[in-house]
Parts: structure tokens; sequence; C-alpha cells
């Protein structure tokens, strides 16, 4: 069996070398086998994941400390002499060490190697995301078979998932930097993938600058932490015998700066906005996107770095207010909308706040219900926004649940995929949702944050019922009733191809049975808390009183939602549509209608109060450049010009006037003389 170092390179090494045969071959010698090379090479980094995986899971039961792999590809950068950042480090440590504190990490040099690590958390970030992406890779052959770009597309993929792999195994924030801002390139890629399209165009556009916000506030978050402790890597921060963190002002700003660039990636309030519009990409792209790749390494980042954030005053309470305000807010836009894409979209907003709201209760408990739902998350999500692009492939693009109804005859197996990933996206139980959404739940009710928390855990009990409403609203009016087939699907709308269907198959099998092996045996929060960084956070209570509480939630969260699915089945199938219709007079009537389905408005909140200020600052700064700046500068050229055109008929070429000048000039010395 390989070594757990070789498994890390080969990890990430099998896309990169996919990708680049995929750009070098595609065009004119695989084109419509373009496909092979992804595959391929995705399978490899998912099963070298699966072995790194199980060899870690292996040395965590068999030591207690165990000390996990890491290698080093080469030194990146090494300069000598930092003494600023030396003396700032050892005043922070002067100031803030205790008796008996670690002493500080080695001064002096700025050392930043290429070097990669496998702890536990990792290991199932590894996992999640080669496992979906190879699902996706898989599911592509299909849906993009005969566009005009599937060499670049399959080119693409490969690409995204070096750079996500890359992400989660990085040993320092300065690697994790540079990974962090590819996977933003990736991902302008993907969405604008079809830049013919306007729509595209734009989407592709909005997700690069709305992520550079939070990536602006990342990167000044990566330069305080290095001259805050004068290092940047893990071991130095989080490791067993970490550095002092920097507490009050300094520690605050770092943790918020870090937060920003977290809340970019995983479209967290208020850089959201991107998330829904990067439905204008190939229905497989928003599956990698929304499941497993871009918008979980916010969420990568807030539990790498969650041992800091609790040592900054106030810090969690942000990242769970954030969570729980966007968890709410996704939910109730999601309850609206008409594009199944952007349903999906918003719930992956909302599911995505819950995860930061676990984190943000600072607990062992929390971080593990807040990783536990990212891997629950990956499978459902995945599996519906594959469906959802099953169903959009059957009606020729058209993704407008108002425009199709009755397709569970014509595309039984999407339907019934659909289901299962509804089912535990709802939390309903067998399924794996329903196992994470009462661990966050219960994280939230033993944590001792006071009010905060308190009011946060009955706005997640209250949005249990918006996610059973908006999931399965959608899957009534899509599958159930009178057949309605639109115009642009014609006579061809049927169930997708094999390569589809069966992928949809695993990943509902998955998305069934995923919750129920995590959680036997406590075998993945067991595994998660070996993780170096999380070694300091607040231990669970007692099992079995933590047995007793997690079953009175269980039965009170079940509850509501097989109440909720029973009444949203009542309404939506049959003849009862009409109370629909009554209660959407009934809230257009009070305004909460409007403030849902158009988004709360927040793309033109931002356009008449940010972009439209900024555009109208640079066209004051155009016209300054051109009549102020210009104008000065076409003065200073035109002085010489005019004294030139003075005395230029003083050069005529007439040697009667040269003459007649030489006498008037000797008549006006002779005069001056004179005088």
């Amino acid at each position: 069996m390989p070594s757990a170092k070789t498994l890390l390179v080969v990890i990430p090494a099998m896309p990169l070398l996919a990708a680049a045969l995929t750009a070098v071959l595609g065009p004119r010698l695989l084109r419509t086998r373009s496909h092979w090379p992804t595959v391929l090479g995705v399978a490899f980094s998912f099963a070298a994941s699966l072995l790194l995986l199980f060899q870690v899971h292996q040395q965590v039961r068999a030591e207690k400390n165990a000390t996990f792999p890491s290698v080093t590809l080469w030194q990146w950068v090494d300069v000598d002499s930092s003494r600023l950042a030396a003396a700032r480090t050892a005043a922070l440590v002067e100031s803030t060490a205790e008796a008996g504190a670690p002493p500080a990490a080695k001064q002096g040099t700025f050392s930043i190697n290429v070097a990669l690590q496998a702890d536990p958390l990792t290991c199932v970030m590894l996992a999640v995301v080669t496992c979906i992406s190879l699902l996706v890779a898989i599911y592509s052959i299909g849906y993009m078979r005969g566009d005009r770009g599937y060499w670049r597309f399959f080119s693409y993929i490969p690409l995204f998932v070096f750079s996500m792999t890359m992400l989660v195994s990085a040993s320092n924030f300065l690697l994790l930097y540079v990974f962090w801002e590819l996977v933003g390139l990736c991902s302008y890629l993907l969405i604008g993938f079809w830049y013919q399209r306007p729509a595209a165009a734009a989407a592709g556009k909005k997700a690069f600058l709305v992520n550079r916000i939070g990536d602006f506030g990342f990167a000044l978050g990566v330069f305080l932490l290095w001259t805050t402790y004068g290092t940047l890597n893990y071991e130095d921060l989080f490791g067993p015998h970490h550095l002092p963190y920097a507490r009050e002002a300094l520690g605050t700003a770092i943790c918020l700066l870090l937060l920003a660039g977290a809340c970019g990636k995983s479209a967290q309030f208020p850089l959201h906005v991107w998330l829904p519009d990067a439905m204008e990409g190939p229905s497989p792209v928003s599956a990698l996107i929304h499941a497993a790749t871009m918008v979980t390494a916010g969420v990568y980042l807030v539990a790498r770095c969650l041992p800091m954030f609790r040592e900054a005053p106030g810090v969690l309470h942000v990242v769970a207010i954030i969570g729980g305000g966007t968890a709410l807010l996704g939910a109730i836009i999601a309850v609206t909308q008409t594009d199944l894409k952007r349903i999906l979209a918003y719930s992956t907003i909302s599911h995505l706040g819950y995860m930061f709201l676990a984190l943000g209760t600072g607990t062992l408990l929390g971080a593990v219900a807040g990783m536990f739902h990212l891997v629950t998350h990956a499978f459902f999500k995945s599996l519906l926004f594959l469906a959802a692009g099953s169903v959009m492939h059957a009606m020729g693009g058209v993704i407008d649940i108002r425009r199709f109804s009755g397709l569970r005859r014509r595309m039984p197996i999407t339907h019934w995929t659909f289901l299962f990933g509804g089912l535990s996206m709802a939390g309903v139980i067998p399924f794996a949702g329903f196992f994470s959404k009462d661990a966050i739940l219960l994280s939230l009710a033993e944590c001792s944050g006071g009010l905060i928390y308190q009011t946060l855990y009955w706005t997640t009990f209250g949005g249990i019922v918006l996610i059973v409403l908006y999931t399965f609203r959608p899957y009534f009016i899509a599958f159930f009733g009178p057949e309605k087939i639109p115009k642009e699907a014609g006579d061809h709308a049927h169930e997708s191809p094999r390569v589809m269907t069966w992928t949809l198959v695993i990943l509902a099998f998955v998305a069934f049975s995923v919750g129920m092996v995590l959680e036997w045996n406590h075998v993945l929060s067991d595994f998660l808390a070996a993780t170096p960084s999380w070694t300091t956070l607040p231990l669970p209570p007692a099992p079995e009183v933590l047995a007793k509480e997690h079953l009175a939630i269980a039965l009170q969260s079940s509850a509501a939602v097989l109440i909720t699915l029973a009444c949203t089945a009542a309404l939506y199938l049959g003849t009862r549509r009409v109370i629909v219709a009554r209660l959407t007079g009934l809230l257009k009537l009070v305004g909460i209608y409007q403030l849902s389905f158009g988004k709360f408005f927040f793309d033109q909140i931002y356009w008449l109060f940010i972009i439209l200020p900024a555009e109208g600052f640079a066209a004051l700064c155009a016209w300054a450049d051109n009549h102020v700046i210009d104008g000065l500068v076409n003065l200073c050229g035109a002085v010489p010009r005019w004294f030139g055109a003075a005395l230029r008929p003083l050069q005529g070429g007439l040697i009667q006037f040269y003459a007649l000048s030489m006498a008037i000039g000797l008549l006006i010395m002779l005069f001056l003389l004179l005088l």
C-alpha cells in the first residue's frame, strides 16, 4: 500500500495532470473523448483519498496523540532577518504569555514551504471533494455531449479539483491563499463557461468581483497574521504548542478579516448575491460549486481557525449570527422562487448558514456538527442539482417550474432520485440530512452562550419548516399534476441518458445511507475530534445526558418535518392549490411575498448605494482626466507652440526682411547706447 506521503502528492497531482493533458490533446486529438483524462485522473485522486482516509483513521485509533503525515515538496520562500516581525512577535509573547506558556516559534526568518498535511479535517474534505467531483465528471459526459466547448469543460473541471484539493491540504496560510484565489479563477471560468450568453458572462464576472471583496479582507488577515505572530504555518498557530493568541482588538481584527474571506467564498450575508446568478453555468458546474468545492472552502477556513476564533472577543457570536441570519434569509427567499436551480441555490446559501451557525458555537460538538452537515449536504445537494439538470436536459433548457408538470411518468429515475435528495435535505428520518440537522440543533441546545444562541436555536428550528416547504413545493409542481411539456422540449422529453441516471442513483443511495454510516458508533465525530486544532475545544456533556437531549430534539424536529410535509402535499396536490393562491394574495397584501420574490432587493440596493455611486465617481474621474488633467497637460504643450507660432514669421527666407531687421536692430542698439 502506498505511504500517506505518497498519497498526499498523488491526490492533487492526478487532476493537474488530467487538466494539462485535456488542454493539450483535447482540441485536436481527444475531442469527444476529452472526458477520459478527467474521469481517470479524478478517479485515481478519489481512490488515493480513500486510502489516505483509511490510513489516518487507523492511526487515530491506534495512537491517542497521533502525529499526522505531512510532506514538503519544495521551499518556496526563505527570507532571513525579519527583525521587525520578530520583535513584534517577541513583544506579543511577552505581553500575553502566562506562566509555563509554550515558547514562540523560531524567529528571524520568513520561511514558506509548499507542504501538504493530512489531519482528520483534511482527510474528510479530500474524500468528499474527490467523490463528488468524480460523480459530477461522469454525469457531465452525458450532459455536455455535443457542446462545442466539450474539451474546454473537461480541462476546467480537473483544474478546479486540483485547486480545491491543494486548498484543503495546504499547511500554511500563504499556500492556502494561493489556491483560494485559484479556486476563484476556476469558478469564474466554469460559471461563465457559455460566455456567448450575456447572462453567463455577467454571472461569472459578478462571482469573481464579489469574491474579490471577501478575498481582500482575507489577504489583509494573512498579512496581519504574519506581522503579529511571525509565522503563517498551521503547526505554529494551531499545533499542540501553538503561540499565544492575540486578544482584544488585534485578535478580533485578524479573525474578522479571515471571516470576510470565508463569507465571500461560502456566500454568507452580505456577500451572498453571487451564488444564485452562478446558475447560469452548466448544471454539473452548479452541483460541483454548491456541493463540495468552492462554497465549502469558507466553512473549512472557519473550522480550521476555530481555536483562534474562540480567543477573540465576540467573533464566535458574529460567526453564529451571520450563519443563522443567512440560513433564515436564504430559506425565506427560496420559498417563492420559480427557477428550480435558483431555489436550490438559495437552499445552498441557507444550509451553508447552518454550518457557520454550528461552528459559531465554538464547541467540539458544534464543530463536528458543522462538518457533519457539510458531508451530508455535499451528497444530497449534488444529487438535487444533477436531478434538476436532468429535468433541464429533458425540457430543452427550460427550468421554470411554472412551465412543466407531471414529469414523474416520463422521467421516473429522475423523479425518485429527486425525492430521495429532497427527503434528505428536509431531514426526514433515516435520510442523511436528519442526522446532521439534529446534530446542529443539539450543538445549539448545549451551547452556554446565553440569549443569542437560544434565539438562534428557535430560528433554526423554524427554518426546518421552510426547508420542507421550499424543497417539496417544486417537487410536487414539477413531478405531479397533469403533464405539461414546454414547446422548447418538443417531442423529445424523456429520461436522461444512463451515464446521467446511474450517477443520480449512486448519489441517491449515498444520500440515504451516509448519515447512518457516519452516525453509527460516532465514527465521524471521534475521527474529527482528533484534529490537532480542535483538541482545545470544550468537550460535550456526558454521553447519557447528550443522548437524552438528542432524543428529545429528534422527536420534536421529526414531528415538525412530517407535519409540514403533509401540509405541503395537501396544498400542492389535488385541487387545493386554490388555497396557495389565496395565501400568496394575502402575503402580497402585506408585502412579504414581494420581499421574498424580489430576493429582498439586495441587487438593487447594492446597485443604488455601491455600483451607481462608484460609476458616478468613475465618470467624474474620467471627466477630470479628460478635461482638467489633460487640459493642463495640453496647455503646457500649447504655450511653446504659441510662442513658436509667433516667431515663425521672422523666419520667412526673404533676404530683404533680414537686412531690414538687422538695420532696425542696429538702430535700437545705437539708441540704447546714446541713452
